[in-house]
């Protein structure tokens, strides 16, 4: 195929002098914490680049430590073993240079016992990009801008490094950056690209939320465009605890087109071949250093193949997978040999049980059928259905006897008092009893089935439907979880969750004749609320601009407000938002700020 990588209109290159460079980009599902497994893992996929005749491999920011770290990047012992990995690494290194992200030890004096009390989150390290070629790590990069927004805490670990770098291979300059160093335009892609570099690289972890992959290709594109270079970015793949890596990695001509995109959600080597123009250092901008200057030294494949352009996925495909990777990786990186779930014949525990056959397997799924006095054959039948449709185990623990139990060792202290939601949560609490029992005996990861929408509103029972390991759909909003399953089914040919379960009103069934619409607004209103409070931080004010109706405004704000103390209690779960609870929406439970028209206190349920 022809090299591609022409300058856009409005800058020229001299052509007569070029340099062909086969760059490959492998983004790949590392593990934190886990750096022999990276570094046979990394060591890998450069020995694939190089067989697939690559001059240049991409790899993703600190993949030799896995991302984010966190606090282990407080631990000198732990970034002397990501060093000394990184050394093993190298030593294999040849015929192929090698672009590997880790955590480097900064030149700061290791503290003292005592230091570490009095002041223990001094920044130790840099978040790195180093250069492997010829056995050795010829050259390192320092990533400049620290990311300390949303799930970021960069600034908490890392020191940021002072000056763009680049290399030189065969001739052309190709700058160096990580991630956040090319968010916002400027230094050091643009000192860079004023030196002469015509390739400008980014190793990145950017975590998955609805519409970011799109985001962050346009973001790529036009850097590429105002630095008339070539932009390659690749992302890391995979789950760690509440956030997805959805890869998706690409390389930009130097006029903003895409030349090359990575598949999203998946490991892949991506090869993409580039004509690059011999340059002179200096140019506008001196001053930036070439850590290291390379020769390739052997022939490449006679013919090039097409580069990769994989297709997007839709709004729901996208978020179902993200939450499939999510639990097939907090499930095998963990070590759990199955999962375990109550199912309740209602379109929460449907979808949950879906991505669960999906991520790890039918065999490795269990779901359980708890019935109560309350529930009805429709929902009990969908529910045998829902499991036997997926091909998972099914076990059923009728909870009448206990329920009864438990109401009669009450009795006496309850004497004289009304039925209440006291007697509800009982009956979510013996189920979360039950299934916990099941993952003692047996070593099953619980997945719990509350959605984003109920959490948001308290909406859900501490120490019941909240108790598990996993909480997979809790940043998935009621109407996104319809979509979701629709989507599957249609994907499916076939109703793996029978249409009894998506048209049937929403109910907990703890009561007689109980609609989630008794105690909620409708899903569809409440959504949009939540969309606009949790998601974008919208205020009452603003709420009530947008149209909505001041008494639900207030009513959900409350809901909001009292319900903060149980999320602060519920389990891990997938991010798919660019507002989760947890690592991006951190308030206090102890509160008396409010944006409602009264002030709350947190409630029993």
């Amino acid at each position: 195929m022809a090299r591609q990588g022409s300058p856009p209109p409005g800058h020229t290159w001299d052509m007569a002098e070029s340099t062909p460079i086969r760059l490959a980009l492998a983004q790949i599902d590392a593990t934190v914490g886990d750096i022999e497994g990276n570094r046979a893992l990394l060591g890998g996929q450069i020995e694939r680049a190089r067989d697939a005749g690559a001059d240049l491999v991409l790899l993703p920011e600190l993949c030799l430590s896995g991302y984010p770290p966190e606090d282990l990047l407080l631990r000198r012992d732990f970034l002397d073993a990501c060093r000394e990995g990184l050394d093993d690494l190298a030593r294999d290194v040849s015929g192929i240079v090698a672009l590997v992200g880790f955590p480097e030890a900064s030149s700061s004096p290791e503290q003292s016992p005592e230091d570490r009390i009095n002041a223990p989150h001094v920044r130790t390290a840099h978040n790195s990009l180093a250069v492997l070629a010829e056995g050795r790590v010829a050259g390192v990069y320092r990533k400049m801008h620290l990311p300390n927004y949303g799930v970021f805490d960069e600034s908490r670990y890392f020191e940021p490094g002072s000056q763009p770098a680049m290399i030189e291979l065969d001739g052309a300059l190709i700058g160096l950056t990580v991630c956040e160093d090319i968010w916002v335009p400027g230094r050091p892609e643009s000192d860079e690209s004023a030196a002469g570099a015509r390739l400008i690289v980014n190793s990145t972890a950017s975590p998955y939320s609805r519409g970011k992959a799109e985001a962050r290709e346009r973001m790529v594109l036009e850097r590429a465009r105002a630095n008339g270079a070539v932009f390659a970015l690749c992302n890391t793949v995979g789950g760690q605890d509440e956030l997805i890596f959805d890869g998706r990695s690409v390389v930009a001509s130097a006029d903003g087109k895409v030349m090359a995109r990575a598949s999203q959600f998946e490991p892949e080597l991506l090869v993409c071949d580039l004509l690059l123009p011999a340059a002179e250092p200096g140019g506008s901008a001196p001053g930036v250093p070439i850590l290291s200057s390379h020769t390739t030294d052997r022939s490449r494949p006679a013919d090039g193949a097409s580069p990769r352009i994989a297709e997007p996925l839709s709004e729901e495909r996208e978020v179902y997978e993200a939450l499939t990777l999510g639990v097939r990786d907090y499930v095998e990186k963990n070590g759990f040999e199955s999962v375990v779930l109550g199912v309740s014949g209602g379109i929460d525990s449907a979808l949950v049980a879906m991505v669960a056959v999906d991520a790890v397997g039918p065999e490795r799924v269990t779901c359980v059928v708890m019935p109560s006095p309350h529930s009805s054959e429709e929902t009990q039948s969908d529910a045998r259905a829902i499991a036997r449709n997926l091909g998972a185990g099914l076990v059923e623990i009728p909870i009448e006897g206990p329920m009864a139990a438990l109401d009669e060792a009450l009795a006496p202290e309850f004497e004289d008092t009304e039925h209440d939601i006291t007697e509800e949560n009982l009956q979510a609490r013996l189920r979360g009893n039950l299934l916990m029992a099941l993952s003692n005996k047996f070593g099953w990861l619980v997945l719990t089935t509350g959605n984003k929408s109920e959490m948001a509103v308290g909406y859900a029972t501490l120490y019941g439907d909240m108790a598990g390991g996993l909480a997979v759909i809790k940043d998935v909003l009621k109407t996104m979880v319809y979509r979701l399953v629709r989507d599957r089914n249609e994907r499916a040919g076939t109703e793996l969750v029978p249409a009894s379960v998506l048209e049937r009103p929403p109910t907990a069934e703890l009561r007689p004749d109980q609609r989630d619409e008794d105690s909620l607004p409708p899903y569809d209103l409440l959504d949009q609320v939540l969309e606009a409070y949790v998601e974008r931080d919208e205020g009452r004010a603003g709420l009530l601009a947008e149209g909505f109706d001041e008494a639900v405004v207030d009513e959900v704000i409350r809901m909001v407000d009292r319900a903060e103390y149980k999320r602060r209690q519920a389990p891990p779960g997938i991010r798919v938002s660019s507002k989760a609870f947890g690592r991006d929406r951190r308030l206090p439970i102890t509160n008396r700020f409010t944006s409602a028209a009264a002030a709350v206190r947190p409630g029993p349920r």
